[in-house]
């Protein structure tokens, strides 16, 4: 059976009204699954803010599951500040945090499954920070991101109504209308307009099914436009190709390729301005690689492909593309500089193309400026907690938490997943003595690695997380990795030994692989195909939103003087003394 949904436009703190009047047609047509809003969810005005607070702090009762993301308005930032800060909200969600009982916010962008419906959605209004109420060039990137999957998105639901379909919008913002494009969403929904406009179903480019537009109007406006509106779609996922594919009488052309036909010169002079919102850089002072006023496809340097294809703005240089698999800076390549200065690990000078590239020796990979070499002259041996015969654990720049640990070969090698059997055996000592350690502290360890060609010395992370919440951990995983546009395999096994094989199994020495293992005997990875850029920080981020720390995401926040880690060593020394192996 079809799911049957609500869709409400802007709220505007009105939820007395609101819900009447669910309940009401509730009565007559019901009953609903879910009510999704769009537009401005909190009031406009203080006047309304004690009734709004009954139903957000749980006094009054929401009589139905109810989806927001008109995240701004009066009190916006103080009750969705809390809202987030609580543990059930913790980490990656992209189906919803939960303000109080049937309230969820819908927070940035996302999407989700609903009753079997697949709903992508992108929340407040365009801002260059991201803050309440507003969404970033991430989130917008992220919804991108994750369009680009396999699959039909059944319904989409934004803020503004983008210009495409209502003749007076000029004031909308053109990344709506973008995304409309690139999503194709069967049903389009929004709200902040103040009317109610049902548009005819319109074909969507390169895809056999249509999209319907369906604009709301506010709650209790004073011209009585419809502000509800009952939905029951069949989800893509159980449609044939001959019923996702069927069109209505009255089914127009897409009108953005009518804005295009009609104003093709204005287009042109926009082009530049709403793509670079996708693909970011202006590289008019770029020294090399094109001439000046030129522009490179961001995705094409990055991946080696774009799903514009020929229709694309952008350049599509292979010889950029090849500076950037030779290591070459990104920055440097599509804007001409580097503004992460010595940070950046990435090359700083173009490459000679002509000379063909090596596989790399062992011995090429050796470097006397490797952090993790013991030999190396750029060793940090103060923050060094143990050192056995293949292995030595050692804490890291910038702790998570302070017991955050790496387990680090003390040969110069790539990875933890090809080791002789007397190293593993070595690590397996190491991995159960950290266990027992965090056990005696009520917590669990959580052991991931990135293995990458761009990481040259292995380095086996370790995070102690308190048992309590470790149950959370391979959904929140799995959350963060889909929000980012990947997917991660998921196994579980008895015995963490097994989990080991499991995984030099599926390593591959040609592309790369992250994985996480849990504390209940379930691994996570995914294998990095040959171009793919994989965030190197994923699963500190994953557990600092976990851990309920994000401002420790990145490491470079976390930084303390040599005196302050000197005490952080000598206090897990202590307390790993009785766990330690090679004590």
């Amino acid at each position: 059976m079809a799911p049957r949904i609500l869709l409400c436009g802007d709220p505007l703190g009105r939820l007395n009204q609101l819900f009447k009047r669910v309940q009401s047609v509730s009565k007559s047509a019901g009953p609903f699954d879910a009510l999704i809003c769009v537009g401005q969810f909190f009031p406009d005005s203080p006047e309304l803010l004690d009734d709004f607070l009954d139903y957000a702090q749980g006094r009054a009762q929401i009589p139905i599951p109810t989806y927001f993301t008109g995240d701004y308005g009066v009190s916006a930032p103080n009750i969705l500040s809390a809202t987030a800060k609580k543990a059930e909200n913790q980490g990656f969600k992209m189906d919803g945090l939960e303000v109080c009982h049937n309230l969820f916010w819908l927070r940035g962008s996302g999407k989700f499954t609903l009753h079997g419906l697949s709903v992508a959605y992108l929340s407040g209004r365009e801002s260059c920070d991201g803050q309440f109420g507003k969404y970033s060039q991430d989130d917008v990137d992220a919804l991108r991101a994750l369009a680009d999957d396999s699959g039909v998105v059944d319904l989409a639901k934004e803020s503004d109504i983008p210009p495409a379909h209502v003749s007076d919008s000029s004031c909308c913002d053109s990344n709506v209308s973008e995304l409309v494009k690139e999503v194709k969403p069967r049903y389009h929904i929004a709200g902040s307009m103040g009317v109610f406009y049902a548009r005819e179903p319109y074909l969507n480019v390169d895809s056999s099914h249509v999209t319907r537009f369906l604009g709301l109007a506010q709650v209790g406006n004073k011209n009585k436009q419809k502000f509800l509106h009952a939905l029951s779609p069949t989800p893509t996922s159980t449609m044939s190709p001959s019923e996702l594919s069927a069109k209505p009488p009255n089914t127009t052309l897409c009108p953005y390729t009518l804005e295009k036909g009609a104003a093709d010169s204005k287009k042109r002079s926009n082009d530049d301005a709403s793509d670079s919102q996708y693909w970011r850089y202006d590289v008019s002072k770029r020294q090399k690689n094109g001439s000046d006023g030129e522009k490179l496809c961001f995705k094409f340097v990055c991946s080696g492909s774009c799903p514009r294809g020929e229709s694309c703005h952008f350049q599509h240089n292979a010889e950029a593309r090849e500076q950037c698999r030779r290591g070459v800076c990104l920055d440097l390549i599509i804007k001409g500089k580097c503004e992460k200065g010595p940070e950046c690990s990435y090359k700083h000078e173009f490459q000679d193309l002509s000379v063909q590239r090596k596989p790399r020796s062992e011995n090429a990979n050796r470097s006397k400026e490797c952090w993790f070499c013991l030999s190396s002259p750029s060793v940090e041996s103060h923050l060094i907690v143990s050192v056995g015969e293949s292995f030595y654990c050692a804490l890291p720049k910038g702790s998570l938490v302070d017991d955050h640990i790496l387990i680090i070969p003390i040969e110069h090698l790539p990875n933890t997943l090809a080791l002789s059997p007397e190293g593993e055996s070595e690590l397996s000592r190491y991995r159960n003595g950290l266990r027992n350690c965090y056990k005696s502290q009520g917590n669990d360890a959580v052991f991931f690695e990135l293995v990458s060609k761009r990481v040259s010395h292995a380095n086996l992370q370790v995070v102690p997380v308190p048992s309590s919440r470790a149950r959370l951990l391979p959904n929140i995983f799995s959350l963060a990795a889909e929000k980012l546009g990947f997917k991660l395999v998921t196994k579980k096994f008895s015995d963490s030994s097994e989990g080991r094989k499991y995984l030099q199994k599926e390593y591959d020495a040609a592309l790369g692989l992250f994985y996480v293992e849990l504390p209940d005997g379930t691994v996570l990875s995914h294998t990095l195909e040959e171009n793919e850029v994989f965030p190197a920080q994923f699963g500190r981020e994953v557990l600092a939103g976990l851990l309920k720390i994000p401002d420790r995401a990145d490491w470079r926040n976390c930084k303390i003087s040599q005196e302050e880690e000197a005490k952080l060593v000598e206090d897990f020394k202590k307390q790993f003394q009785e766990f330690d192996p090679f004590e």
